[in-house]
C-alpha cells in the first residue's frame, strides 16, 4: 500500500476522496526514487506509468489526471482523460464521477478543492508565481461554472516549503507588495539585511479565505 497524508479538513465529505502522496511507494530510482509520477521529467517513462497506474489505483480508478504544469494561473476542466494531451494549466477541475485530479508539487504548494454537494473538486498547483497571480481564484471560478458554490468549499493546502525554509531577496518581496501592500505580512526578516523570509502556505491560505472559501 502506497503512503499517504490526508486533512482532516477533507476527511468524510460524502462521495469525495482525497490524498497527498509522498515520495514512496513507487519503482523509479535514482534521484526519482520512488514514487515520480511526472511525466515531463527524464525518468524512465514505463516506471513513471507504473507508479501513476499505483497512485490512481489508491482511489480505484484506471488513470490519474494531471497538467502540464507552468506556474501559471490557468485552470482547465477535464471530463475524462486528456483528449490531445495535457494542457499547459496549473490547476484542474472536474465534475466528472471517477475522475482523479492530480497536482503535482516539490516545494510548491498543492491545493486541493470540494464541493461535495455539487460534486465538484479541483487540484492546483501553487507556487509562489501561481499564487499571486490567481491560480487558487482561477481554480474557484471554473469548479462554480461546473455548479459549485464557494461558500461550500473545502479546502486544503498539503505538505510543501515552511516559512523557516523559504529565503528570498528583497525584489521578490517588492514584487508581491506592488500587488498588494498588505501581502508584506507574509514576510520576515533572513539571515541578512537583504534576504527575507516567505510563508508560501499562509499567503495560499489567505487567498483562499479572500476568496471566501
Amino acid at each position: 500500500m502506497i503512503p499517504t497524508l490526508s486533512s482532516p479538513l477533507l476527511e468524510g465529505l460524502p462521495g469525495v476522496r482525497h490524498a497527498f502522496f509522498t515520495r514512496q511507494g513507487g519503482v523509479s530510482q535514482g534521484i526519482y526514487e520512488s514514487l515520480n509520477v511526472g511525466i515531463g521529467s527524464r525518468d524512465d517513462p514505463e516506471a513513471v506509468r507504473e507508479n501513476r497506474r499505483r497512485a490512481a489505483a489508491h482511489f480505484g480508478a484506471a488513470d490519474i489526471l494531471t497538467c502540464f504544469q507552468v506556474h501559471s494561473a490557468v485552470a482547465a476542466t477535464a471530463q475524462g482523460p486528456w483528449p490531445d494531451g495535457a494542457p499547459q494549466a496549473d490547476a484542474m477541475v472536474s465534475a466528472t464521477p471517477g475522475v482523479v485530479c492530480g497536482a503535482l508539487a516539490a516545494d510548491c504548494a498543492p491545493v486541493l478543492l470540494a464541493d461535495a454537494e455539487a460534486r465538484v473538486v479541483a487540484a492546483a498547483h501553487a507556487g509562489w508565481k501561481g499564487a499571486l497571480t490567481g491560480v487558487v481564484e482561477a481554480a474557484i471560478a471554473q469548479m462554480e461554472g461546473l455548479g459549485a458554490r464557494r461558500e461550500r468549499l473545502r479546502a486544503a493546502v498539503g505538505p510543501c516549503i515552511g516559512p523557516d525554509s523559504y529565503e528570498v531577496g528583497l525584489e521578490f518581496v517588492e514584487r508581491f507588495v506592488a500587488a498588494d501592500p498588505a501581502h508584506e505580512d507574509f514576510f520576515r526578516p533572513g539571515a541578512g539585511p537583504e534576504k527575507r523570509m516567505f510563508d508560501l502556505p499562509g499567503f495560499v491560505l489567505a487567498r483562499l479565505r479572500a476568496a471566501g472559501v
